[in-house]
């Protein structure tokens, strides 16, 4: 297994080894040892899914108040996806900053996102399902979200905005200038 990492700090890249012959391959996803090493004291508790007909369809950008703010460990099952991690600790030098990622099911990588930050993606392909682990459990009084188009991020989306297949509740979220301070 892999780690790679980032100009923002404690955002990580896992990319699984695969073992593979005629019949096909075979990966550990998760070793708790090995990312635990990399990622320190992390504790999964949600294993969550999300499928996606249409390419071009933008889920996020979200996030969890403290004391619920989940870390995120994310993979790409079937399909494509750009995926997006936005700093929101203000004290940290990259506040603002992103890193965006390309997951597949063919490239079997991973992208760890700890609290802190919002995440948010958009499928490359038809038929894109995500599965993610979670180290907090869902809370609707906790969950919040940022504009996954404002220009003061600059994310470069592989959708147009007219093209962008969004919920409402997603269209609707504040700009990073008006979000307040979410992380100390």
């Amino acid at each position: 297994m892999r780690f790679d990492r980032f100009d923002i700090a404690d955002l990580l890249l896992v990319t699984p080894k695969r073992i593979g012959d005629e019949r096909g391959w075979f990966s550990e996803i998760f070793r708790e040892d090995l990312f635990r090493a990399e990622a320190g004291d992390v504790h999964f508790v949600q294993h969550n899914q999300s499928y996606s007909r249409p390419k071009g369809t933008v889920r996020g950008l979200h996030f969890q108040l403290e004391p619920k703010a989940q870390g995120k460990l994310v993979r790409c099952a079937r399909g494509r996806m750009l995926d997006v991690a936005v700093d929101l600790r203000r004290t940290s030098p990259t506040f603002g900053r992103h890193v965006a990622v390309e997951l597949s099911a063919e490239n079997g990588c991973q992208f760890w996102i700890p609290a802190g930050f919002a995440h948010g993606f958009c499928t490359l392909t038809e038929d894109c399902e995500v599965a993610y682990l979670v180290t907090d459990y869902y809370s609707a009084a906790h969950d919040r979200g940022l504009l996954w188009n404002d220009s003061e991020l600059a994310i470069a989306w592989p959708v147009k905005e007219e093209d962008a297949i969004l919920s409402e509740k997603d269209r609707r979220q504040p700009r990073l200038r008006d979000l307040g301070p979410v992380f100390a």
